[in-house]
Order: C-alpha cells, then structure tokens, then sequence
C-alpha cells in the first residue's frame, strides 16, 4: 500500500533507500490493521513502533550529517521537523494502544503517511536540488 513513488526520490540514493525502509515500516503498521487472524496485536505494535523509533533515529542522524557535510541552508529549520516527528513518536501512549489496538494502529498510520509524504515532498526533495 505504501511506496516510494518517483516524486518521493530525492536523488540522493542513501536518502531515497532510507525512505522506502520508511515506507515498509509504515506498510508494516498496515499489515498489521488488516490481518484478521491476530487477535491481540500489542506486542506486534509496540515491534514497529520501536523499530519506527530505531530507524527513525538512524536515518535523522545520517540526513543531517549529510546535510551540514553540503552546507545546506535550511539544515535547522530541517531538524526541527526530525525532533518533532521524534517528539511525536516518543509520546505515543501505550496504554491507549493496549486498549484500543485498531484506533492506534490508525492514528499511527494517519500520522506516518502525511509525515511521510509532506515531509518527503516539501522538504527532503529540495536537499537534492
């Protein structure tokens, strides 16, 4: 459901590989919603969310290095949107993901693909340009 689509790609080939990791995770996340057969989806929830957390964190960190190494001029305004997404990420609430496993795997994806798409759209394709 959720791919790299060719006005997603940045030109710089370690960005655009980072990015489809994003989007598998976020297809994970969508796995997750539609499979009827888990009936308790918690621990499988927390798995993503953490490695979102994880993956996240490595490839903000590998972004920005890139983007000081060019002297790229809106590098700040750029790391902001990172530590609000990590921000966001961090303050998820568990137990209402514990209580209501469908409406937060929802929420969750909601909030992936706009921060997916308008970050990659608005901001990431201007670094390659």
């Amino acid at each position: 459901m959720y791919e790299m689509k060719p006005e997603y790609f940045t030109g710089i080939d370690f960005i655009d590989e980072e990015h489809t990791k994003l989007f598998a995770i976020a297809n994970e996340c969508y796995d997750l919603l539609t499979n009827q057969f888990i009936e308790d989806m918690y621990d499988y929830i927390l798995k993503v969310i953490n490695e979102l957390k994880d993956y996240t964190k490595y490839h903000f960190n590998h972004e920005e290095e890139y983007m000081k190494s060019i002297g790229y001029k809106k590098f700040l305004s750029h790391k902001v949107e990172h530590n609000d997404f990590i921000e966001k990420i961090n303050s998820i609430d568990y137990e209402h993901i514990d209580n209501n496993q469908k409406d937060a795997l929802l929420k969750l994806l909601d909030f992936l693909t706009a921060w997916l798409v308008n970050h990659i759209l608005k901001q990431d394709t201007v670094i390659g340009k």
